[in-house]
């Protein structure tokens, strides 16, 4: 078993540079000891065709896209990067940008895009909490337990861990539709960062 260390900020590297999931991008790199291009070379290998090295290539175009629900207490804006100006005019790159910024404004939990951007502090503290609360739980257990808290807490406030609410989307979450954009178009489709605006919050 590797003992190699993998850092939060290789997984955000290896997703930008593939466009695959975070928990896929965790266990190539785990298997491949930390080497990014072999961690590549396994993601190609499992997951074929949807994943391409997009190499360094820096997500510069884009596209800004704002919602406001209906009564006006509620707008969101969102920013959506990707490689060039053709895909950044694309309608399906648009109208996956306006469906996330809707799910944003449906959803106030949600404070940041991906695992990586939840200060360590915030999440130290939340497993403090779950600790405390297994405390008189077998020893055994205890970690599943606090882990299993994480991983629920951490999936109401990352963006990308959303379950779409628009039932046209059959439960598929927002990294399942990133993913599948970044397939189509062939380039790395990044949510940069949004900002959700509410009357009174």
């Amino acid at each position: 078993m590797s003992t190699v260390e993998i850092g939060a900020k290789d997984v955000k590297a290896l997703r930008e540079r593939t466009g695959a999931g975070m928990m896929d991008c965790k266990k190539a790199l785990t298997e491949a000891e930390g080497d990014i291009e072999k961690a590549i070379e396994i993601l190609r290998v499992k997951q074929g065709k949807k994943i391409q090295d997009l190499g360094e290539r820096a997500a510069t175009e884009g596209t800004v896209q704002a919602y406001v629900h209906a009564g006006s207490k509620v707008g969101v804006l969102i920013e959506v990067d990707c490689n060039t100006d053709f895909v950044a005019k694309n309608e399906d790159f648009v109208t996956f940008a306006r469906e996330v910024a809707m799910q944003i404004a449906a959803t106030p939990t949600v404070k940041y895009v991906s695992r990586e951007d939840v200060p360590a502090e915030q999440r130290d503290a939340e497993a403090r909490i779950y600790e405390q609360e297994a405390a008189d739980k077998p020893e055994n257990v205890r970690e599943k337990i606090v882990s299993g808290k994480l991983d629920s807490w951490l999936a109401t406030i990352v963006l990308l861990e959303q379950e779409m609410h628009n039932p046209k989307f059959e439960g598929k979450t927002v990294q399942q539709l990133r993913d599948e954009l970044t397939a189509t178009t062939g380039e790395n489709v990044v949510i940069r960062r949004f900002a959700r605006f509410a009357i009174g919050q």
